[in-house]
């Protein structure tokens, strides 16, 4: 079985996530671990770049550019554009990120780091990546444009099934 990304590069998912159309299979008939990731998405997939966003603060938000990636945990999660990517990579790779694997305190961590000047070197080189279809997501998506299907089963949710599907959407802009 292959792996997709959806609406943002980084986190993979299995392609059974995906029903026959390509949308998005219901919450309820995924593994908790994917509709976390999920839920997640749906809520950063129309988010600024966090480095820039803390580069250019709430009051310059238009200059910020919108995040391509996520790497992290969900709730540690951290979403770059492509221009900031090498600089979450160098850190990651070469200035102590690594310790941060798999854990909350990452997204933290990386965003000290950048609040403190640091940056990857300029001839740093992040990875290189292949889109098949370039093209297939507009350059902003909304979060029912990237996730096809999502704000329309959220909205049909009661509280007790957002309870027998262990979604706690608090931390999520839905």
């Amino acid at each position: 079985m292959g792996k997709v990304n959806i609406g943002l590069r980084g986190w993979r998912f299995d392609e059974d996530v995906l029903g026959e159309d390509g949308r998005v299979r219901p919450l309820a008939t995924m593994e908790p671990e994917d509709r976390q990731r999920i839920l997640v998405l749906a809520d950063r997939v129309v988010d600024p770049c966090d480095a820039c966003w803390l580069e250019y603060g709430e009051d310059q938000i238009e200059e910020c550019n919108v995040a391509e990636v996520i790497y992290g945990e969900p709730r540690g999660e951290v979403v770059l554009c492509s221009a900031h990517e090498p600089d979450f990579l160098y850190w990651f790779r070469e200035a102590g990120g690594k310790e941060f694997a798999g854990e909350l305190e990452l997204r933290d961590a990386f965003h000290q780091w950048i609040l403190d000047g640091h940056r990857a070197p300029e001839e740093y080189e992040g990875l290189e990546h292949v889109d098949e279809d370039p093209t297939s997501l507009p350059e902003a998506p909304g979060r029912n444009e990237a996730i096809p299907g999502f704000e329309e089963e959220i909205a049909g949710l009661d509280e007790e099934d957002l309870d027998a599907m262990d979604i706690d959407l608090d931390d999520l802009d839905v």
